[in-house]
């Protein structure tokens, strides 16, 4: 098996001396190991939303309705169950960084099948949620046409739903020993198919709604195929031990974790759910979750690149500290921080220039696409912040800090309200 001898690069590095010469050469060590593992982790990240983004492109072209319906699913029932599954898989990156640090990994394939319980129970869980989209959706005051054709829609991708039980455990047991590049392959050949099926179904075929939900459900499920392909190929002798009763011990404690790392995670995902909601009451809803739809598929799109330094700064400080070298941690976090700045900035510059023309990627009706340019200073801001956010939520979960974080998001979440409500009662 490949292996990443981190710990024994680290000696070779002052983490004492702060001579600029020095920090140069450690910011350099550094950048190295976290491109390493970032350049990968980002284009998987962004092949992963571009199934998503392709979807809403050959959908905008069917229709105003059609456009809505598929936006809501995705940023309303599929944002909320892609939160809690993708956080109750959070816990997996933990402990398998760590263990990986500390040199046990034959741990990493029980800690994988404990996860898989997890994901797989919450999948059976969450799936009234697609099941009863319309009437849910409509309890929330979203427009009657929209929620009964998001409605058929959400059934439609029920299979997607456990495709992604099963695939965020293997990519954080992936992840953690540097496997990124063949997670990389395989969802590039994933989109490639999407596309070819979408062109197929929902185009020349003129399948719309259905077929679109059906290249879905075939393409996630060929990046769990390929994955566990690949799994089972014997490249993990030591990390993968084959299926064992030992996954079934610790489960209250490993849960636990899961839980918080969904908490932490979800609150700082489901304001796309809130503002898709709160778009919906708005006079004109067709028009007006498909700006917002447009702006939010670019900016999510963006998102994958901080997602891509997510996974590499997670991994780096999980593995570090299970090393014992929590200032090569510590210094991880600072160069990625400061490397996501930049690029948040080069995003938003690019955001404000083309302002006029990323609309037409998604819908050719002149209202949508003037509502969805009129958002640009807004859309630049957020694609600017949210740089930052997934490297410190990175740090979080590559660290342990999974309770600590949920507490801070939960109080947050909390206090805003009330400021605004204080606000709108002229106390503030």
């Amino acid at each position: 098996m490949e292996k990443t001898d981190d710990s024994v690069q680290e000696k070779h590095v002052d983490y004492e001396t702060t001579s600029w010469k020095n920090i140069v050469k450690k910011s350099w060590i550094e950048s190295k190991k976290m491109w390493e593992i970032a350049a990968p982790a980002m284009i998987t990240a962004v092949t992963h939303f571009s199934i998503g983004f392709v979807t809403c492109a050959f959908v905008g072209h069917l229709g105003e309705l059609e456009l809505a319906a598929v936006s809501i699913v995705e940023n309303v029932i599929e944002t909320f169950a892609d939160g809690i599954m993708l956080g109750m898989g959070s816990a997996l990156e933990t402990l398998c960084g760590q263990a990986v640090g500390a040199g046990q990994l034959n741990m990493l394939g029980i800690y994988m099948q404990r996860s898989w319980i997890i994901t797989g129970v919450t999948a059976l869980v969450l799936t009234p949620f697609y099941v009863f989209a319309s009437p849910l959706l409509q309890f929330l005051h979203q427009d009657k046409d929209i929620s009964k054709l998001a409605g058929k829609y959400s059934i439609w991708v029920i299979p997607q739903l456990f495709a992604y039980a099963i695939n965020y455990p293997i990519q954080k047991f992936l992840q953690a020993q540097s496997r990124v590049w063949i997670m990389t392959i395989i969802s590039i050949v994933a989109l490639a198919f999407h596309v070819l099926l979408n062109w197929v179904l929902v185009t020349k075929l003129n399948h719309g709604l259905l077929g679109a939900a059906i290249a879905g459900n075939i393409s996630w499920w060929l990046v769990v195929l390929g994955q566990m392909v690949y799994l089972v190929c014997g490249c993990f002798p030591e990390a993968r031990t084959g299926f064992s009763w030992l996954a079934l011990k610790s489960l209250a404690s490993f849960l636990k974790l899961s839980i918080a790392s969904a908490v932490m995670l979800c609150l700082e995902e489901w304001y796309f759910t809130t503002v898709i909601l709160m778009v919906g009451w708005l006079d004109n809803p067709e028009i007006a979750v498909d700006a917002i739809s447009i702006c939010m598929n670019l900016q999510l799109w963006t998102l994958t690149i901080a997602l891509g330094f997510n996974v590499a700064i997670s991994v780096r400080v999980s593995k570090e500290l299970g090393a014992g070298h929590p200032k090569a941690a510590k210094f991880s976090m600072v160069v990625a921080v400061l490397t996501s700045i930049i690029i948040g900035v080069i995003f938003t510059a690019l955001v404000l220039v083309t302002k006029d023309d990323y609309p037409k990627v998604f819908t050719g009706k002149p209202v949508v696409m003037k509502e969805a340019s009129n958002l640009c200073y807004f859309l630049a801001a957020t694609i600017f912040l949210n740089s930052i956010q997934p490297v410190l939520h990175g740090v979080a979960v590559g660290a342990g800090w999974q309770f600590l974080v949920a507490l801070i998001n939960i109080v947050c979440n909390i206090l805003k309200p009330i400021a605004r409500a204080v606000t709108s009662l002229g106390m503030g």
